[in-house]
Protein backbone atom coordinates (compact mmCIF):
# COMPACT_ATOMS: atom_id res chain seq x y z
CA UNK A 1 0.00 0.00 0.00
CA UNK A 2 0.72 3.52 -0.37
CA UNK A 3 1.43 5.13 2.98
CA UNK A 4 3.33 7.85 4.83
CA UNK A 5 5.69 7.54 7.89
CA UNK A 6 8.53 8.38 9.86
CA UNK A 7 11.61 6.61 12.11
CA UNK A 8 12.71 9.69 13.80
CA UNK A 9 10.69 12.88 14.99
CA UNK A 10 11.43 16.57 13.33
CA UNK A 11 10.06 18.99 11.35
CA UNK A 12 7.96 17.28 8.74
CA UNK A 13 9.91 17.63 5.34
CA UNK A 14 13.10 15.68 7.13
CA UNK A 15 11.12 13.37 8.36
CA UNK A 16 7.99 12.38 7.19
CA UNK A 17 8.46 9.66 4.32
CA UNK A 18 6.09 8.73 0.91
CA UNK A 19 6.35 5.38 -0.26
CA UNK A 20 4.79 1.95 -0.20
CA UNK A 21 4.33 -0.78 2.97
CA UNK A 22 2.91 -3.80 3.77
CA UNK A 23 -0.98 -3.17 3.76
CA UNK A 24 -1.76 -4.54 7.51
CA UNK A 25 -4.07 -7.82 7.99
CA UNK A 26 -7.00 -7.43 10.53
CA UNK A 27 -6.31 -9.22 13.85
CA UNK A 28 -8.96 -10.90 16.06
CA UNK A 29 -11.08 -8.28 16.73
CA UNK A 30 -10.34 -6.33 13.96
CA UNK A 31 -11.49 -4.68 10.56
CA UNK A 32 -9.08 -3.34 7.83
CA UNK A 33 -10.18 -0.09 5.95
CA UNK A 34 -9.85 0.65 3.18
CA UNK A 35 -9.06 4.71 3.73
CA UNK A 36 -10.45 7.57 1.91
CA UNK A 37 -9.62 10.69 4.04
CA UNK A 38 -7.37 11.05 6.84
CA UNK A 39 -7.34 13.75 9.56
CA UNK A 40 -4.59 15.41 10.79
CA UNK A 41 -4.53 17.15 14.53
CA UNK A 42 -2.14 18.83 16.43
CA UNK A 43 -1.41 15.93 18.28
CA UNK A 44 0.09 13.92 15.54
CA UNK A 45 2.31 16.92 14.65
CA UNK A 46 3.57 16.98 18.06
CA UNK A 47 4.25 13.78 18.17
CA UNK A 48 6.31 13.92 15.06
CA UNK A 49 8.05 16.80 16.11
CA UNK A 50 9.13 15.12 19.31
CA UNK A 51 7.03 18.37 21.68
CA UNK A 52 7.95 18.39 25.09
CA UNK A 53 10.19 15.24 25.31
CA UNK A 54 7.60 12.90 23.11
CA UNK A 55 10.01 10.04 21.71
CA UNK A 56 9.70 7.17 19.23
CA UNK A 57 7.69 4.61 20.81
CA UNK A 58 7.90 2.79 17.97
CA UNK A 59 10.66 1.94 15.07
CA UNK A 60 8.16 3.23 12.62
CA UNK A 61 5.22 5.29 12.64
CA UNK A 62 2.09 5.66 10.10
CA UNK A 63 0.96 8.77 11.20
CA UNK A 64 -2.95 10.45 12.23
CA UNK A 65 -5.51 8.80 14.20
CA UNK A 66 -8.60 10.25 12.95
CA UNK A 67 -10.01 8.91 9.31
CA UNK A 68 -12.43 7.44 7.21
CA UNK A 69 -13.24 5.02 4.33
CA UNK A 70 -14.82 1.47 4.20
CA UNK A 71 -14.68 -2.14 5.94
CA UNK A 72 -12.95 -3.90 2.94
CA UNK A 73 -11.70 -7.20 5.80
CA UNK A 74 -12.32 -8.32 9.23
CA UNK A 75 -10.50 -10.29 11.49
CA UNK A 76 -11.34 -13.46 13.44
CA UNK A 77 -14.58 -12.50 16.06
CA UNK A 78 -16.21 -10.04 13.89
CA UNK A 79 -19.23 -10.34 11.55
CA UNK A 80 -18.39 -10.63 7.74
CA UNK A 81 -21.67 -8.65 6.90
CA UNK A 82 -19.31 -5.21 8.45
CA UNK A 83 -17.27 -5.59 4.96
CA UNK A 84 -18.57 -3.01 2.41
CA UNK A 85 -19.46 -0.59 5.48
CA UNK A 86 -18.30 3.09 5.44
CA UNK A 87 -16.74 3.81 8.62
CA UNK A 88 -15.51 6.70 10.73
CA UNK A 89 -12.40 5.86 12.67
CA UNK A 90 -11.01 7.38 16.45
CA UNK A 91 -7.69 6.58 18.10
CA UNK A 92 -6.51 4.95 15.02
CA UNK A 93 -2.87 5.70 16.06
CA UNK A 94 -1.39 5.87 19.64
CA UNK A 95 -2.01 4.23 22.45
CA UNK A 96 0.48 1.50 21.83
CA UNK A 97 -0.77 1.43 18.27
CA UNK A 98 2.06 2.50 15.77
CA UNK A 99 0.02 2.62 12.27
CA UNK A 100 -2.61 5.27 11.66
CA UNK A 101 -4.65 6.86 8.45
CA UNK A 102 -2.03 8.06 6.47
CA UNK A 103 -1.74 5.62 4.51
CA UNK A 104 -4.50 3.63 1.96
CA UNK A 105 -5.55 1.22 4.91
CA UNK A 106 -5.36 1.18 8.13
CA UNK A 107 -6.37 -2.12 10.93
CA UNK A 108 -8.28 -1.03 14.11
CA UNK A 109 -10.21 -2.90 16.66
CA UNK A 110 -13.87 -2.93 15.30
CA UNK A 111 -15.50 -0.71 17.65
CA UNK A 112 -13.08 1.62 16.45
CA UNK A 113 -14.91 1.94 13.35
CA UNK A 114 -18.03 3.71 13.49
CA UNK A 115 -20.71 3.66 11.01
CA UNK A 116 -20.62 6.50 9.14
CA UNK A 117 -24.12 8.23 7.87
CA UNK A 118 -25.68 7.61 4.47
CA UNK A 119 -25.34 11.67 3.88
CA UNK A 120 -22.00 11.92 5.47
CA UNK A 121 -18.82 12.38 3.17
CA UNK A 122 -15.40 10.95 3.85
CA UNK A 123 -14.04 13.93 5.19
CA UNK A 124 -17.05 14.85 7.56
CA UNK A 125 -15.89 11.50 9.07
CA UNK A 126 -12.25 12.21 8.98
CA UNK A 127 -12.82 15.34 10.95
CA UNK A 128 -14.81 13.24 13.69
CA UNK A 129 -12.21 11.59 15.64
CA UNK A 130 -10.05 14.08 17.96
CA UNK A 131 -11.68 17.41 17.43
CA UNK A 132 -15.32 15.82 18.19
CA UNK A 133 -14.55 13.63 20.57
CA UNK A 134 -12.70 16.17 22.48
CA UNK A 135 -15.00 18.97 22.05
CA UNK A 136 -17.82 16.57 23.56
CA UNK A 137 -16.11 15.42 26.53
CA UNK A 138 -15.05 19.07 27.17
CA UNK A 139 -18.76 20.41 26.68
CA UNK A 140 -20.75 17.55 28.58
CA UNK A 141 -17.68 15.88 30.43
CA UNK A 142 -18.75 17.49 33.79
CA UNK A 143 -22.96 16.86 33.38
CA UNK A 144 -25.79 18.31 30.81
CA UNK A 145 -24.98 21.62 29.69
CA UNK A 146 -29.04 22.27 28.98
CA UNK A 147 -29.88 26.06 31.01
CA UNK A 148 -26.05 27.03 31.26
CA UNK A 149 -24.44 29.57 30.23
CA UNK A 150 -20.65 28.90 28.52
CA UNK A 151 -18.22 30.38 27.20
CA UNK A 152 -16.17 28.81 24.59
CA UNK A 153 -12.38 30.32 23.95
CA UNK A 154 -11.52 29.95 20.15
CA UNK A 155 -14.82 29.21 18.42
CA UNK A 156 -13.67 28.86 14.70
CA UNK A 157 -11.31 26.33 15.23
CA UNK A 158 -11.49 22.54 14.93
CA UNK A 159 -12.39 21.50 18.10
CA UNK A 160 -14.15 24.92 19.30
CA UNK A 161 -16.38 24.86 16.41
CA UNK A 162 -17.95 21.35 17.00
CA UNK A 163 -17.54 22.43 20.87
CA UNK A 164 -20.12 25.86 19.79
CA UNK A 165 -22.81 23.10 17.98
CA UNK A 166 -22.62 20.32 20.81
CA UNK A 167 -23.41 23.09 23.87
CA UNK A 168 -26.03 24.72 21.67
CA UNK A 169 -27.63 21.33 20.44
CA UNK A 170 -27.48 20.19 24.52
CA UNK A 171 -29.49 23.67 25.38
CA UNK A 172 -26.76 26.17 26.58
CA UNK A 173 -26.71 29.68 26.15
CA UNK A 174 -23.35 30.01 24.03
CA UNK A 175 -20.62 32.52 24.14
CA UNK A 176 -17.54 32.11 21.90
CA UNK A 177 -14.82 34.36 21.51
CA UNK A 178 -12.79 34.48 17.92
CA UNK A 179 -9.93 36.25 16.12
CA UNK A 180 -12.09 38.60 13.85
CA UNK A 181 -15.57 39.52 11.70
CA UNK A 182 -14.69 36.19 9.51
CA UNK A 183 -14.42 33.47 12.52
CA UNK A 184 -17.17 35.61 14.18
CA UNK A 185 -19.87 34.20 11.23
CA UNK A 186 -18.31 30.56 11.98
CA UNK A 187 -18.73 30.57 15.23
CA UNK A 188 -22.69 32.21 14.87
CA UNK A 189 -23.35 30.11 12.17
CA UNK A 190 -22.44 26.82 14.28
CA UNK A 191 -25.17 28.66 17.36
CA UNK A 192 -23.12 30.71 19.34
CA UNK A 193 -25.17 33.74 20.28
CA UNK A 194 -22.51 35.86 20.63
CA UNK A 195 -18.85 36.37 19.52
CA UNK A 196 -16.10 38.50 20.79
CA UNK A 197 -12.99 39.47 19.54
CA UNK A 198 -10.88 39.11 21.88
CA UNK A 199 -8.01 41.16 19.77
CA UNK A 200 -10.61 44.23 19.81
CA UNK A 201 -12.90 44.00 22.72
CA UNK A 202 -12.33 43.44 26.59
CA UNK A 203 -13.72 39.81 27.02
CA UNK A 204 -14.04 39.68 31.30
CA UNK A 205 -16.06 42.91 30.40
CA UNK A 206 -17.74 41.92 27.71
CA UNK A 207 -19.03 38.28 28.98
CA UNK A 208 -20.06 39.92 32.45
CA UNK A 209 -22.15 42.97 30.16
CA UNK A 210 -24.11 39.88 28.58
CA UNK A 211 -24.67 37.96 31.19
CA UNK A 212 -25.56 40.48 33.59
CA UNK A 213 -23.06 40.27 35.52
CA UNK A 214 -23.41 36.44 36.89
CA UNK A 215 -20.87 35.00 34.15
CA UNK A 216 -20.83 31.67 32.84
CA UNK A 217 -21.37 28.16 34.41
CA UNK A 218 -18.63 26.54 32.55
CA UNK A 219 -15.68 27.29 30.02
CA UNK A 220 -14.19 25.45 27.02
CA UNK A 221 -10.75 26.06 27.20
CA UNK A 222 -8.17 26.22 23.85
CA UNK A 223 -5.26 27.78 25.95
CA UNK A 224 -5.53 27.24 29.60
CA UNK A 225 -2.12 29.15 29.95
CA UNK A 226 -3.12 31.98 27.97
CA UNK A 227 -6.74 33.06 29.35
CA UNK A 228 -6.49 31.38 32.78
CA UNK A 229 -7.46 34.50 34.79
CA UNK A 230 -9.79 35.69 31.84
CA UNK A 231 -11.65 32.22 32.95
CA UNK A 232 -11.55 32.58 36.39
CA UNK A 233 -13.02 36.43 36.35
CA UNK A 234 -15.69 34.88 34.28
CA UNK A 235 -17.16 31.60 36.08
CA UNK A 236 -19.92 31.74 38.14
CA UNK A 237 -18.97 29.73 41.45
CA UNK A 238 -18.83 26.10 41.37
CA UNK A 239 -17.80 26.31 37.77
CA UNK A 240 -15.45 24.55 35.56
CA UNK A 241 -12.97 25.18 33.10
CA UNK A 242 -12.68 22.50 30.84
CA UNK A 243 -9.14 22.71 28.95
CA UNK A 244 -8.55 20.42 26.34
CA UNK A 245 -4.80 22.44 25.25
CA UNK A 246 -2.56 24.96 26.80
CA UNK A 247 -0.22 25.84 23.46
CA UNK A 248 1.04 29.06 24.94
CA UNK A 249 2.86 27.33 27.90
CA UNK A 250 2.88 23.53 29.76
CA UNK A 251 3.53 25.79 32.79
CA UNK A 252 0.21 27.63 34.34
CA UNK A 253 0.14 30.81 36.41
CA UNK A 254 -1.83 29.35 38.66
CA UNK A 255 -3.11 31.21 41.66
CA UNK A 256 -4.81 29.40 44.12
CA UNK A 257 -7.27 31.60 46.26
CA UNK A 258 -9.21 33.30 43.14
CA UNK A 259 -9.94 29.90 42.29
CA UNK A 260 -10.78 28.29 45.47
CA UNK A 261 -12.87 31.56 46.52
CA UNK A 262 -15.39 30.71 44.01
CA UNK A 263 -14.92 26.70 44.18
CA UNK A 264 -13.79 26.85 41.01
CA UNK A 265 -12.58 23.11 38.84
CA UNK A 266 -10.63 22.44 36.16
CA UNK A 267 -11.02 19.76 34.47
CA UNK A 268 -7.69 18.91 32.04
CA UNK A 269 -9.37 16.76 28.76
CA UNK A 270 -7.12 14.68 26.75
CA UNK A 271 -9.26 13.35 23.69
CA UNK A 272 -7.41 10.40 23.42
CA UNK A 273 -8.67 8.94 27.04
CA UNK A 274 -12.25 9.47 27.45
CA UNK A 275 -13.46 7.46 29.86
CA UNK A 276 -15.70 3.88 28.43
CA UNK A 277 -18.96 5.88 28.95
CA UNK A 278 -17.44 9.05 27.68
CA UNK A 279 -16.61 7.75 24.58
CA UNK A 280 -20.01 6.13 24.07
CA UNK A 281 -21.96 8.87 24.47
CA UNK A 282 -19.62 11.11 22.11
CA UNK A 283 -19.48 8.04 19.43
CA UNK A 284 -23.07 7.95 19.69
CA UNK A 285 -23.92 11.74 19.75
CA UNK A 286 -21.66 12.92 16.81
CA UNK A 287 -22.67 9.59 14.46
CA UNK A 288 -26.45 11.00 15.33
CA UNK A 289 -26.26 14.60 14.90
CA UNK A 290 -24.48 13.85 11.68
CA UNK A 291 -27.07 11.82 10.22
CA UNK A 292 -29.41 14.28 11.47
CA UNK A 293 -27.30 17.13 9.13
CA UNK A 294 -27.49 19.21 12.48
CA UNK A 295 -23.62 19.06 12.73
CA UNK A 296 -20.86 20.75 10.25
CA UNK A 297 -17.26 18.99 10.47
CA UNK A 298 -15.32 22.55 9.02
CA UNK A 299 -12.74 21.61 6.75
CA UNK A 300 -9.90 24.37 6.13
CA UNK A 301 -8.18 22.32 3.65
CA UNK A 302 -7.33 19.08 1.77
CA UNK A 303 -3.61 17.41 0.62
CA UNK A 304 -2.73 14.64 -1.35
CA UNK A 305 -1.11 12.01 0.44
CA UNK A 306 2.03 12.53 -1.46
CA UNK A 307 1.85 16.20 0.14
CA UNK A 308 1.24 15.08 4.03
CA UNK A 309 3.92 16.92 5.24
CA UNK A 310 2.54 20.11 3.97
CA UNK A 311 -0.55 19.39 5.79
CA UNK A 312 1.55 19.36 8.88
CA UNK A 313 3.05 22.48 7.92
CA UNK A 314 -0.17 24.33 7.10
CA UNK A 315 -1.23 23.24 10.58
CA UNK A 316 1.21 24.22 12.34
CA UNK A 317 1.47 27.71 10.85
CA UNK A 318 -2.00 28.26 13.17
CA UNK A 319 -3.71 30.01 10.11
CA UNK A 320 -5.71 26.86 9.09
CA UNK A 321 -9.78 27.41 9.92
CA UNK A 322 -11.06 24.06 10.71
CA UNK A 323 -9.48 20.64 9.95
CA UNK A 324 -6.87 19.80 7.79
CA UNK A 325 -7.47 16.47 5.62
CA UNK A 326 -5.34 14.10 3.95
CA UNK A 327 -6.89 12.59 0.84
CA UNK A 328 -6.22 9.34 0.07
CA UNK A 329 -8.07 8.35 -3.92
CA UNK A 330 -9.95 5.40 -3.77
Amino acid sequence: MKAIWYERTGPAPDVLQFGRRDAPVPGAGEVRVRLAASGVNPSDTKRRAGWIGLSMPHPHIVPHSDGAGTIDAVGAGVDGSRVGERVWLWNAQGGGRPFGTAAEYAAVPAAQAVPLPDGASFADGAGLGVPGCTAHYAVYGDGPVGGKRILVQGGAGAVGHLAVQLATLGGAEVITTVSGAAKAEVARGGGARHAIDYRREDVVGRVLDLTDGEGVDRVVEVDLAANLETDVAVLRENGTIASYSSTSGPELPLAYYPLAFKDLRIHFVQGYLLPPAARRAAVRDLTTWLAAGQLDVRIAATFPLAETASAHEALESGRADGKILVEIPL
